[in-house]
């Protein structure tokens, strides 16, 4: 058994999660290998545990994010921050409404869930978006369209 992991836009995102478990044998590795190197993909190894390593670091991340502007942090400082003094390629908002509120709930949710940590807990602007459909990118909503909004708070 073995997965491949790619990200979103997948034909533009340079890196691929390979995915292992117990049970996965070398020729089913070095098939995995050489499909992404032919795909012209970076590739890291990892075992078959919730959020692999890209979403285990980085939803935690969004939902801090989510969490610092909803304490009053304006969003294009939060962006901005992370870009002009990170170097990070965009902001963790932007980034939150590229993946979809929707997904970044469910990989919050699955990480709260695996791991049992209360610093995991979903940010309740993160729920509010779910829950308002302020989905990001793929309904044309943006997480900034409920900044303010008293909806999100109950």
């Amino acid at each position: 058994m073995i997965g491949l992991h790619f990200f979103n836009p997948a034909p533009v995102m340079p890196l691929v999660e390979i995915v292992t478990t117990g049970s996965t044998g070398q020729p089913a590795l070095a098939r995995a290998v050489a499909v992404t190197d032919a795909l012209g993909k970076d590739h890291v190894r990892c075992g078959d545990r919730a959020g692999f390593i890209v979403n285990r670091l980085l939803v935690p991340y969004l939902n801090d994010a989510l969490e610092t502007v909803a304490q009053g942090c304006p969003p294009g400082d939060l962006d901005a921050v992370m870009t002009s003094a990170h170097g990070f390629g965009m902001g963790p908002l932007r980034l939150v409404d590229l993946i979809g509120t929707d997904v970044v709930l469910a990989i919050a949710t699955s990480l709260r869930e695996a791991f049992d940590e209360p610093g995991l807990d979903p940010s309740p602007l993160l729920v509010a978006c779910v829950r308002e459909q302020v989905l990001g990118a793929k309904n044309g909503t943006s997480v900034r369209d409920l900044i303010g909004a008293s909806s999100w708070s109950s």
